[in-house]
Parts: C-alpha cells; structure tokens; sequence
C-alpha cells in the first residue's frame, strides 16, 4: 500500500502494521489511521503519519529517553479499546513540538507534551492519546538538522 506524506514523502507501507486511533487524537479525531516510522539509526525521534491526511505528521518519542516515569491507571473503558491482555504490549509515547519563541543558539527548542501521552497496543495495532491532570516534569531536546532515512516500525 502507498501513502503520501508532505515530510516523509512517497512511503510503501505494509497495511497490517496501520495503528488504529478508534477516537482519533485530541483535535484530529477524523484521523484514525497512522503509520509510525522512524530515522534510521535513530532511536530518539520517530514519526505518527496519518494514513488518510499527507498533511498530519507528528514526531514522537519514547519518554523514557527523557527519564519519564509514567504511573496512571487505565480505566476499564480504556482498556477495552486498547485491546490489553498484558502491560507488555502496551508502549508510550510522547508528542513533540517546536518552540519556536525560546530558542537556543539559533535553533528552535524541542518540546514534548507529557501530559497527553500516546498508548499503542503494539500487538494488536491499536492506539489511543490519554490526557493526564497532574504530571510533575518537563523535558527539552535541541533539534539538530540530519539526513533522514526512513524505517518502517
């Protein structure tokens, strides 16, 4: 299958590994079908493409990286739509975004948004953006210009 994405290009994608978003995500919810790739040689940023819009891109990360430590409980409801049979096949991700007002040495700073993780059910393809109310820390990254070479995840 093929899609088109306005920063990754033309991508063939196998369509087993689409992730469902059954809600969409918090302002895109008539995006439900995302493709997540990464750079190669890279494990830091990877990116959520719409499946449906070339135009919605978002760059993810694992929060871990940044020494964040999540610690929320699922509600039955939430893990209806994740599909979960076991923690393990659940991964978290972060949203990144430019800040492009509080840049250092001339680049834009890069951001993640802690307090709206995404749940992907790696297994069974399946993913979903939880608000938090209370989250205690805050990351930064300067982004650094690179090739990119595209994987697919």
């Amino acid at each position: 299958m093929e899609i088109q994405s306005k920063l990754l290009g033309k991508q063939e994608i196998d369509p087993n590994t689409i992730i469902s978003f059954p809600l969409g995500i918090p302002g895109f919810e008539d995006q439900t079908r995302f493709k997540l790739f990464h750079q190669e040689g890279s494990e830091i940023v990877f990116w959520l493409q719409a499946v449906d819009n070339a135009d919605l891109t978002f760059s993810v990360s694992n929060p871990l990286l940044f020494n964040i430590n999540y610690s929320f409980t699922l509600t039955d409801e939430e893990e209806k739509l994740l599909q979960i049979t076991n923690s393990e096949e659940l991964i978290i991700l972060i949203v990144l975004h430019k800040d492009e007002e509080s840049s250092e040495i001339g680049q834009p700073i890069i951001k993640g948004s802690i307090k709206s993780p995404l749940l992907i059910n790696i297994e069974k393809r399946v993913g979903y953006q939880k608000v938090l109310a209370v989250v205690e820390q805050s990351i930064t990254l300067i982004e650094k210009k690179s090739e990119i070479q595209l994987t697919e995840v």
